[in-house]
């Protein structure tokens, strides 16, 4: 029950992630962004994958259990992709203010 739990937390999580990724992309700027938020989710999702590969009952039955790291990665990997364009949308912003 608590790994059926844990998936609906990491899914519910990670169906805002795309999303959120196209927004970012499509914005083209940083406004309404917090970079720190990011960094904690981003650090967040880190520490449970790590969590997973450390835990050695997991680890026995990554055979049949394999999914819950799947979207740990996942979310991890939507998580990058949204820094890397707020990192992107900061150099337009900075763009944009010295065209004004």
């Amino acid at each position: 029950m608590a790994e059926l739990l844990e998936i609906i937390m990491i899914v519910s999580f990670g169906a805002s992630w795309p999303m959120n990724v196209i927004k970012s992309y499509r914005a083209r700027t940083t406004k309404g962004k917090s970079l720190a938020f990011l960094y904690l989710i981003f650090f967040g999702y880190i520490a449970g994958i790590a969590s997973k590969l450390a835990n050695a009952d997991y680890m026995a039955n990554i055979g049949s259990k394999w999914y819950v790291l799947f979207f740990y990665v996942l979310n991890f990997v939507m998580v990058g992709a949204d820094l890397i364009l707020y990192y992107r949308n900061k150099r337009i912003d900075a763009a944009a203010g010295k065209a004004l």
